[in-house]
């Protein structure tokens, strides 16, 4: 299963009884705030407390192979967004989520 944005709107309004424009007006800006944290020059990473962190992540230097090609090709160091779940709610799913096969 699958959830999307304009869903996750709409769950929240039925939750909190707050219109779906303003729930949708902040989601956007949540998400606005967490972009523009992790993409900062100096990057900010982000705690929630019980739900998890994100950060950013640097990717090392690595040798890539263009297939088409058949060439070598070097992938420079590079950073990268990263969800890192806290441990509560990591339980919580192994302990509630059906494995999907």
């Amino acid at each position: 299963k699958e959830m999307t944005k304009a869903e996750i709107v709409a769950e929240i309004a039925q939750r909190t009884g707050i219109e779906k424009m303003t729930v949708q007006e902040t989601v956007e800006t949540f998400m606005s705030v967490l972009k523009d944290a992790l993409t900062k020059k100096e990057a900010e990473n982000v705690y929630l407390r019980g739900f998890g962190s994100f950060i950013v992540k640097k990717r090392a230097e690595k040798t890539g192979r263009n297939i088409s090609k058949n060439t070598t090709i070097i992938i420079p160091a590079h950073y990268i967004p990263s969800f890192k779940p806290a441990k509560v709610f990591m339980e919580s799913v192994k302990k509630n989520v059906k494995q999907v096969k």
